[in-house]
């Protein structure tokens, strides 16, 4: 049975940043609970990138629009013969739901911002080796607490975030549900074609094509270069057949 490796490559800057966070929220659920040096230091740089990404723009504003954008189509589904009304009732309303979540949230990253631990630690990631002992011994006596205390607190840095991670996974969830996988070939390992309006490119191969797309594309046009995963010996077949989606 072939295993099936899905890409996504985001057409926009706006996408480009939810990904990058959704990325790095799966990322942090998944180093949690915090038991050692290691995880602890995976979590610390997680929330330091996050930090950084909604230092650079407006990411709620950019959400609370996208969730209205949603309604909006919703709505427009409702004209459509047929439809299932209770479902888009149940969108709907959960988009409205989300909506509120978000705006009512305090300034996105606030509370880590605020937390003292997060700071001194996020002041020391840039340098080599800079988060042991002798440099941050703050960090050293925290992870010699009980770890029922630390996990209280990671637990509240993460509550923080839900109201982002719940609206992002919602929009995202929609986005990829809007394109359709559809067969198409490749010629001497090379694609292209227009994009127009959409946000994403999903692409799905198999793990034995031994090949990765590097794509590259913007909101109307977009192309995609099939490489070796070997790159001295691998071949890439003169017609390859692989699955896309645009979202």
């Amino acid at each position: 049975m072939s295993t099936v490796v899905l890409f996504e490559h985001p057409l926009n800057e706006k996408m480009r940043t939810w990904l990058r966070v959704e990325f790095l929220l799966n990322q942090l659920h998944e180093t949690v609970p915090v038991n050692h040096s290691v995880a602890a230091l995976g979590v610390f740089r997680i929330l330091a990138d996050l930090l950084d990404i909604f230092e650079r723009g407006d990411m709620r504003t950019e959400l609370l629009k996208e969730l209205e954008r949603q309604q909006q189509k919703l709505r427009a589904w409702l004209d459509v013969p047929g439809v299932d009304e209770q479902t888009v009732s149940q969108l709907s309303n959960r988009l409205k739901q989300l909506s509120a979540e978000l705006l009512n949230a305090p300034r996105m990253g606030q509370h880590l911002r605020d937390d003292r631990l997060i700071s001194l630690v996020r002041q020391r990631l840039s340098i080599p080796g800079g988060c042991c002992s002798f440099d941050l011994p703050g960090l050293h006596i925290w992870l010699h607490q009980e770890q029922a205390l630390r996990d209280t607190q990671v637990a509240g840095w993460l509550a923080s975030l839900e109201p982002l991670r719940n609206s992002l996974t919602m929009i995202l969830d929609l986005i990829r549900q809007s394109g359709v996988f559809r067969y198409q070939t490749s010629l001497n390992g090379f694609y292209q074609d227009n994009a127009e309006g959409a946000d994403l490119l999903r692409l799905r191969l198999t793990l034995e094509d031994a090949l990765y797309p590097q794509i590259s594309g913007h909101k109307s046009r977009y192309a995609i270069r099939f490489l070796p995963l070997d790159s001295e010996q691998g071949v890439v077949p003169a017609r390859l057949n692989f699955e896309l989606a645009c979202c």
